[in-house]
């Protein structure tokens, strides 16, 4: 019987473009499906009273330090090296997860590999329609469909619903992962869930 792990993704986040590679390579190593269920990452942290973890731990002596000196390792580990802050964040993601939840669900992996690299290797600003137009329509899905789709309210209530479904099972922040109804945060958990998925 093939595994599914959810993943709860908004591309907002430095380490959902961080995750998405290995993920991919560990799904395959078990012959696992990914299953995509956009989020928004900000409504997370209002229902949760949650905070990016820079603005989170900015007191805290030596903590960012550290997460920064962690993320490195995880980056060279995985061979990740195109990954560059985009100067742009912390941006709005709500359209790109909009897009998300628009699209057919066999279709989000490829919209996520369409839309990472430019977002975190190439520094878009998400913000620039025509750019990001450009991007998806080359990606091979309609832009102009996705942009008005976008503003379809059963689409918004779609994404509405995610975050509150998924901060009802556990989540505050991306990534997080369920493997059998067991939940998993944060890139760190991939041994975690090498052990689940060979079980």
């Amino acid at each position: 019987m093939t595994k599914t792990i959810e993943l709860c993704f908004d591309f907002v986040s430095p380490n959902a473009y961080l995750i998405w590679f290995p993920l991919k390579a560990l799904a395959e190593k078990h012959g696992a499906s990914i299953e995509i269920t956009p989020v928004f990452l900000g409504g997370m942290h209002k229902l949760t009273g949650n905070a990016p973890p820079m603005i989170r731990d900015a007191e805290v002596k030596g903590k960012n330090a550290y997460a920064m000196l962690e993320m490195t390792r995880f980056i060279a580990k995985h061979g990740l090296t195109k990954w560059q802050m985009n100067p742009y964040f912390p941006f709005n993601s709500i359209t790109l997860q909009r897009m998300l939840v628009a699209v057919d669900t066999d279709k989000r992996g490829q919209l996520i590999d369409t839309l990472l690299p430019p977002i975190w290797e190439q520094q878009l600003d998400v913000t620039d329609v025509e750019a990001l137009g450009k991007i998806v329509q080359e990606g091979g899905f309609d832009a102009q469909d996705l942009f008005a789709k976008t503003q379809d309210p059963v689409v918004k209530q779609a994404l509405i619903d995610n975050v509150e479904g998924a901060v009802e099972r556990g989540a505050f922040g991306i990534p997080t992962m369920y493997i059998d109804g067991e939940m998993y945060f944060g890139k760190e958990r991939l041994g975690q869930m090498d052990e689940q998925l060979s079980s």
